[in-house]
């Protein structure tokens, strides 16, 4: 009878280590890439970067929220190649500005209304637009973002719709009612 009552007790709670180990494994993984991507070539950086992967996978780990936000991986290639892009194209136009013989810049305050409906994908947002080169996001509040721009044009808030999209469809949320699926 103890025998069976062991492996009852080993066949529940083998469940329940796995989900644990992958996410290990996926976190460590991830932040060894991004390591070696900040450091590439460099093998004595793993002399700091394998202790800083061991502590920062358990603290992602220790900190995971079981409400997180899931993420697409076809969304999130696709969202890579758009930030890679927007970023290129944004770095030229401010090269482009900052070196014209008349400084073309019209900057300003605008106020962009976000519709993603939750606040970590907002949040997010607004931190991307901060890394595009020529935006930055100035305050965050609600659903309001105010971004100081060094084109106070519409066209940039039309560009804030799009990277909007690409980002409802990173965390596959609703935007304005609808699926988006940039």
């Amino acid at each position: 009878m103890e025998h069976q009552q062991r492996s009852v007790t080993d066949a529940t709670l083998a469940p329940q280590r796995r989900p644990k180990v992958a996410s290990a494994v996926l976190w460590a993984g991830a932040l060894g890439l991004l390591w070696a991507a900040l450091n590439p070539g460099d093998a004595k950086s793993w002399l700091v970067g394998a202790p800083v992967v061991v502590l920062a996978t358990g603290a992602a780990l220790a900190l995971r929220n079981p409400l997180a936000l899931r993420i697409d991986p076809l969304a999130a290639l696709k969202f890579s190649v758009f930030f890679a892009h927007q970023s290129l194209r944004g770095g030229w136009d401010v090269a482009r500005r900052a070196f014209h013989p008349r400084l073309p810049l019209n900057p300003g305050l605008l106020t962009y209304q976000l519709r993603l409906p939750e606040e970590r994908a907002r949040v997010f947002l607004a931190n991307v637009t901060s890394l595009l080169p020529g935006t930055l996001s100035a305050d965050l509040d609600g659903h309001n973002l105010l971004l100081h721009v060094l084109d106070a044009s519409p066209a940039v808030l039309d560009e804030m719709r799009i990277l909007e999209n690409h980002i409802a469809a990173l965390f596959a949320r609703d935007v304005a009612g609808e699926r988006n699926l940039a």
